[in-house]
């Protein structure tokens, strides 16, 4: 079984409500999982966790919500490498925003690729445009998710 450590960006409570429903799932399974709205480099590089899982909406035009703004930059500042770690990525946005669609997501998944976690999987774009719950895109997600694990 996996010790997953979900850490969640959320600006209104979407991506944070999406990660409580993600973490009794994946505990549902078997899997050992914590959850924090304030991640750290060190919890990053600890060996209680072997996996992690953002889950993050996106605000302004592609931004990181504000709890999530210092641990991206210590985490391009310090760039500790860790190979040993897998990861993924639920992005929640709104297409109408075009380009910047699940940038805070983006830019989850790009700061962990350069870290060279490992990716399990293909990572969640939820569009507010077409699903109104996002919990209901998500589950489906998790539940394929938690095969790889």
């Amino acid at each position: 079984m996996a010790n997953i450590l979900i850490i969640t960006g959320t600006v209104y409570g979407g991506a944070q409500f999406v990660a409580e429903q993600v973490q009794e799932l994946l505990q549902g399974k078997g899997h050992t999982v914590a959850l924090t709205e304030s991640p750290t480099v060190e919890c990053v590089k600890s060996d209680d966790n072997d996996t992690l899982l953002i889950i993050s909406s996106t605000t302004g035009q592609g931004d990181l919500p504000d709890n999530l703004v210092k641990f991206y930059n210590e985490l391009k500042n310090q760039m500790p490498l860790v190979p040993h770690k897998r990861y993924n990525v639920i992005a929640l946005g709104d297409s109408s925003y075009g380009a910047t669609f699940c940038g805070g997501g983006k830019q989850m998944d790009e700061i962990f690729a350069e870290l060279q976690a490992v990716k399990l999987g293909q990572w969640l774009q939820i569009d507010a445009c077409e699903t109104l719950q996002p919990e209901d895109a998500a589950m489906p997600w998790a539940e394929e998710w938690a095969e790889l694990l």
